[in-house]
């Protein structure tokens, strides 16, 4: 788990290391300021049920850019029962799906982390617990900053999600 803690922080750092030398002398308009949003998922409903699968419980951190583009981090715990990690640096938001104001459309893309013996072929692409992830989401806003999100996991599941703003 050491190992787990160094990795994240090593990819936090070197996710917001570039932005903060960004970082204009005078602090940007709040409504220009990221958004930080908490995720938590208490279930997810998998396609083909399984003796193995265990509860699906996530906790994550996502930031919402003005440009529509995503980043964030999730820890959760596998269908296996595995303490896993996804860390997203690319993503976009794409609002008004369909004409409905409050329904957006998310993706996400990035490094997940935790797959292990014996279930490292659940992942494709799976090296030492490290394979590449991919999420696809349909969200609805229905309180300012306040969201229920379905994620497809692959052709796996579908996890469901509630969204928060930090402030």
């Amino acid at each position: 788990m050491k190992k787990l803690i160094c990795i994240v922080i090593g990819l936090i750092v070197a996710q917001l290391a570039p932005l903060a030398m960004a970082q204009p002398s005078e602090p940007a308009p709040a409504s220009q300021s990221p958004k930080l949003q908490l995720q938590l998922s208490p279930y997810s409903y998998h396609f083909s049920p399984s003796d193995d699968h265990k509860p699906v419980f996530m906790v994550g951190l996502e930031r919402e850019h003005a440009s529509g583009k995503l980043d964030g981090i999730s820890f959760f715990s596998n269908s296996f029962g595995q303490e896993c990690l996804y860390i997203y640096p690319w993503g976009g938001v794409y609002k008004n799906i369909w004409g409905v104001g409050p329904l957006s459309f998310k993706w996400t893309a990035g490094l997940l982390y935790g797959y292990k013996e014996p279930y490292e072929n659940k992942v494709p692409f799976n090296y030492k617990g490290f394979s590449p992830g991919a999420v696809f989401a349909l969200a609805y806003e229905f309180k300012p900053g306040w969201s229920a999100q379905v994620n497809a996991l692959g052709n796996s599941a579908l996890m469901l999600q509630l969204n928060m703003p930090v402030k």
